[in-house]
């Protein structure tokens, strides 16, 4: 489906893939809900479309639609980094666990 801006029309999709820090397996239960609806909230703030999502308990899968003018990395740094400082602002037994980031800074997978 396109979408128009002023000047342009568009269909840029991008498949986005993070994983925990070493894959621990923390993503469960309530933390796996309110990851979910924080994420919901970060991509609705940018609007930025989720066409599908998947959360296990070591990743996070997005397909995600956006305007151009939205960098992939923008996208990842506003998603993973608001959704790991609250979580563990949230979940104190996340940073116990884990220390002060929930995801691994590596191994992000982006596919347009």
């Amino acid at each position: 489906m396109y979408r128009n801006g002023s000047h342009t029309q568009y269909d840029i999709q991008y498949h986005i893939v993070w994983t925990t820090k070493y894959r621990y397996r923390v993503i469960e239960g309530k933390v796996a809900e309110r990851l979910r609806e924080l994420l919901r909230q970060g991509c609705e703030t940018k609007g930025i479309t989720i066409i599908k999502g998947a959360i296990g308990k070591e990743h996070v899968h997005m397909l995600i639609s956006c305007s151009p003018n939205i960098a992939p990395s923008e996208i990842i740094k506003l998603l993973k980094g608001r959704s790991s400082r609250m979580l563990q602002e949230e979940f104190k037994e996340l940073k116990k666990d884990i220390g002060d980031n929930i995801y691994g800074h590596q191994g992000i997978f982006v596919e347009q």
